[in-house]
């Protein structure tokens, strides 16, 4: 435990909050910028001497309750909340469930990729955004059946192109899926679409009992696209790990025939719903703030 910067992290982040920010009065007087100790130990829900030590860095180490109401009434980012329990010497502890939405500046980054399709999905391998040569990959029924790709792969809801990797990214689902429900025990969403998979997917089951293991990496494919033929295809996976969601980018190696059809499908694409979709394409689930 970091004792003395965990105090000067508190300090710092007690003094840059604005009383009328949290809806507190802000009609006397202060003498510092900021909270009062007491009221900030108010809004974590802690006692005062308690918050008191932990800024004179001479308090014992905080649970996670107490680093959870501190993060909370300093309203931190996610980024700085990791960084408090850090400075506790603690490991972060996962939200109640998975993240189903995606945030503005992801959305926008695939908005930028036209002749790249791209993907968002969540832990649970809820597909959450995606640009429109992601579609025409995935299947142009999309947007109106199930956008959980481990629904798509293990219980045949929604299309699928026949894939060189099917039976890799079985594997792959699996794991994750393992990992979200290790970190989100308590999601009732989570563990009715585990349950629902064991009852629906013998194959899911064998899978889940093999405990596979996998980390997000390069990988390469080949999709039986039913217009442009066999496409050989390269996926990357960049993390988003505030949101424990994983943005897929899929391309083709460069002069190929396989990049020119992509090419040719982002063309037909851009003439049948614009250059840059609407936020509409992105999932059913609105960005977040």
């Amino acid at each position: 435990m970091a004792r003395q910067e965990l105090a000067r992290f508190l300090r710092e982040r007690r003094a840059g909050l604005r009383p009328g920010d949290l809806g507190l009065p802000d009609v006397d007087p202060r003498r510092t910028p900021g909270l009062r100790r007491e009221e900030l130990a108010e809004l974590a829900h802690m006692s005062v001497d308690y918050y008191v030590r932990l800024e004179q860095a001479r308090g014992p180490r905080p649970s996670a309750r107490i680093l959870d109401g501190l993060a909370r009434a300093l309203r931190l980012s996610p980024a700085e909340r990791d960084h408090l329990f850090r400075l506790a010497g603690s490991a972060t502890p996962p939200g109640a469930g998975p993240v189903r939405q995606v945030r503005p500046h992801v959305v926008r980054m695939l908005e930028r990729l036209p002749e790249t399709a791209a993907i968002v999905t969540d832990a649970a391998y809820g597909l959450v955004a995606w640009n429109p040569l992601a579609q025409s990959l995935f299947g142009g029924d999309l947007g109106a059946s199930t956008t959980n790709l481990a629904r798509r792969r293990f219980l045949n809801e929604g299309r699928m192109y026949g894939s060189s990797s099917t039976e890799e990214f079985g594997r792959i689902v699996v794991a994750r899926l393992r990992r979200a429900a290790d970190r989100y025990p308590h999601d009732p969403a989570l563990a009715a679409q585990l349950a629902e998979l064991r009852a629906g997917s013998a194959e899911f089951g064998r899978l889940w009992e093999s405990r596979p293991v996998h980390a997000p990496g390069h990988r390469t494919k080949t999709v039986d696209h039913p217009v442009m033929g066999p496409l050989h295809l390269n996926c990357d996976v960049l993390l988003v790990p505030e949101d424990d969601q994983e943005v897929v980018l899929i391309t083709a190696d460069p002069g190929s025939p396989s990049a020119r059809a992509l090419r040719e499908l982002a063309g037909r694409e851009g003439e049948d719903s614009g250059a840059v979709a609407s936020y509409t394409t992105w999932g059913r689930q609105p960005p977040l703030p």
